[in-house]
């Protein structure tokens, strides 16, 4: 197994190779712009790295990583539609740089060609990707429509909460890891606990981005701190608090009102977030989900030397403060 870097370098390669000039413009352009944004390029990368876990050569998996990528984009450009956001990475939206129509049918293509990608690969092959990929991206929009249903809620559980962030991110997480190992002709099992390793880390990795949201080091978080509370969100902070506050009328009603200067807002809900231990349990659950990840591991036919890597990625994404 190679580090993070060589994979992510790798899989640029290949995108880059991918974002070609195509007719007509107006449709694939915007495409390739929200393609080559950046990021952190975590799934493709969990998909080269589980194909090499399962000893295959991550090239094979290239497309396999790439199919996740177009997919995780092209649902970034619908959602920044319905969230009617300007700004992705720091730059103009694909919408707002061109308009909404040219938004709408460039995230269409966008996942047809991420269904395309599988075409690369042998028949049983291509049948098990595309069937994990359609039960993937079905999931990912039913977590996008609860989420939505969750604005114009006031009674969230904190289960409801944590299925829509499985389906919403943690499946999408899981699924890359898949990938890689249906790739590698793994076997049915080993699929199934990297698939579960990759879920739970999944649900880890956004709570611990709820948390980081109103607690992270603004040098390093990359967005603005505070903004899930600004915009009102009901996140696993907030619920938790709601849950430990006796008397939650003051966060009920900070997180009705919308205000210019929100600097007082955010003190006093960071606030009740420590003081009912909200924060603490927050902290609690991601580690919760990252011992779960972990446990998986144990019944995988990988070498020792492999679990140790998986911890150690497991841990980093856990210990990041951006």
């Amino acid at each position: 197994m190679q580090n993070i870097e060589f994979y992510q370098d790798a899989f640029v390669s290949h995108l880059d190779a991918f974002t070609k000039h195509r007719e007509p413009e107006n449709l694939y352009t915007p495409a390739n712009y929200i393609l080559k944004l950046g990021g952190k390029r975590l799934r493709p990368v969990l998909t080269l790295m589980s194909a090499e876990i399962f000893n295959c050569d991550y090239k094979e998996a290239l497309d396999a990583a790439l199919s996740i990528e177009v997919f995780h984009n092209f649902s970034l450009v619908h959602d920044d539609i319905m969230d009617d956001a300007p700004l992705r990475r720091g730059k103009e939206t694909v919408h707002e740089k061109w308009d909404l129509n040219t938004g709408i049918l460039s995230g269409d293509a966008m996942l047809i060609l991420a269904y395309q990608l599988f075409e690369n690969y042998p028949a049983a092959i291509f049948q098990d990707l595309a069937k994990l990929f359609s039960k993937t991206a079905l999931e990912v929009c039913e977590g996008q429509q609860y989420d939505i249903d969750f604005e114009t809620r006031d009674d969230v559980t904190i289960p409801e909460y944590l299925k829509m962030i499985e389906y919403k991110t943690a499946v999408l997480v899981g699924a890359a890891m898949k990938m890689g190992a249906i790739v590698a002709n793994a076997n049915e099992e080993d699929q199934n606990n990297i698939y579960e390793f990759g879920k739970n880390l999944g649900v880890a990795f956004q709570l611990q981005d709820d948390y980081l949201d109103a607690f992270g080091d603004p040098k390093t978080f990359g967005k603005q701190v505070g903004g899930d509370i600004i915009e009102n969100k009901k996140t696993y902070l907030y619920l938790k608090a709601l849950e430990y506050t006796d008397d939650s009328t003051e966060l009920e009603y900070l997180f009705s009102i919308s205000a210019k200067d929100n600097t007082d807002k955010i003190a006093t809900v960071k606030q009740i977030f420590e003081e009912s231990g909200s924060a603490n349990a927050t902290k609690e659950a991601i580690e919760l989900y990252t011992n779960k990840a972990f446990e998986v591991l144990s019944n995988m036919t990988i070498s020792e030397d492999k679990k140790q890597l998986l911890r150690a990625f497991g841990e980093s994404l856990m210990n990041r403060n951006v």
